[in-house]
């Protein structure tokens, strides 16, 4: 098979997965794969792959038809400028978090000490510390497996981050200055509508808000006041419908300056304050 009946035929095949982006995705996995860019393909097109390269395309083409995410097929997805490593024990990246790092960003300073509860991938405390510097970081997470991840990516991007098995606060000890988080948000009835790709493979655990999707935010909420410093902060990633729900929470718990963030889709994407 040359290139460009490898790329033909990957695209025919995701299209009728029902894949969306279909030949975009067949063309990422055969940069991936066969490790080439646009370049080399163009001036390339007509070349046989070898039979390793062609295995390897239509398995993982194979996949994405079977809806698995594209990013868990190349075991990476970028965020904030940065590759992170990805696989079916976390969330995969998605830009609309990068609101919530860069309102971060906006208050970081040398000295501070933040904790991201739920970490992941460790993109957004990862994010944090490459961008801002002379900061102490936690990154806490329920999932084993998912700190393993964590831990993999902050040793590529070199950045000293304290991890933390802990579901919420239960296992975090000390005071912080900032406390991020991209919480489970979905309400229950609403994952079985979600994108199969999201649906069936990616964890459950971290999309499972409850039933009106708000569990998390409770809990961040009511006792993060225990866990952060004078004037410190708590910022929240939020559902697009869930601004006046969220902020209502933390003006009652006592939190000033609450403000809702837009993306830029201009849905409301994150409600930040502080004690």
């Amino acid at each position: 098979m040359i290139y460009q009946e490898a790329m033909e035929w990957g695209s025919h095949v995701l299209g009728q997965a029902g894949v969306a982006e279909a030949k975009l995705d067949a063309w990422l996995l055969l940069e991936t794969v066969c490790r080439i860019n646009r370049t080399f393909y163009y001036s390339h097109m007509k070349e046989t792959m070898t039979l390793e390269q062609q295995s390897e395309y239509e398995i993982a083409i194979r996949k994405r038809a079977e809806r698995i995410p594209l990013q868990y097929i190349t075991g990476e997805q970028e965020f904030m400028g940065l590759n992170f490593k990805v696989n079916s024990n976390v969330l995969v990246p998605r830009q609309d978090t990068e609101t919530l790092v860069e309102e971060a960003l906006k208050i970081c300073q040398p000295g501070m000490e933040i904790l991201d509860l739920g970490t992941g991938s460790g993109c957004i405390v990862i994010s944090l510390m490459k961008n801002a510097h002379g900061m102490t970081a936690t990154g806490s997470d329920i999932s084993k497996q998912a700190l393993l991840v964590a831990k993999e990516n902050a040793r590529l991007h070199e950045v000293e981050i304290e991890w933390v098995r802990s579901n919420l606060y239960e296992n975090i000890s000390g005071r912080f200055d900032l406390i991020v988080s991209n919480p489970p948000y979905i309400p229950q009835e609403d994952i079985l509508g979600l994108m199969p790709e999201v649906r069936d493979f990616e964890p459950v655990g971290a999309l499972d808000g409850g039933v009106d999707g708000l569990d998390f935010y409770r809990q961040i909420i009511a006792q993060g006041k225990d866990y952060l410093n004078k004037d410190g902060y708590l910022y929240l990633e939020i559902g697009y419908d869930q601004g006046p729900a969220v902020t209502n929470m933390m003006c009652a718990a006592g939190y000033r300056d609450v403000a809702v963030v837009r993306d830029l889709a201009h849905q409301e994407r994150v409600v930040k304050g502080r004690i």
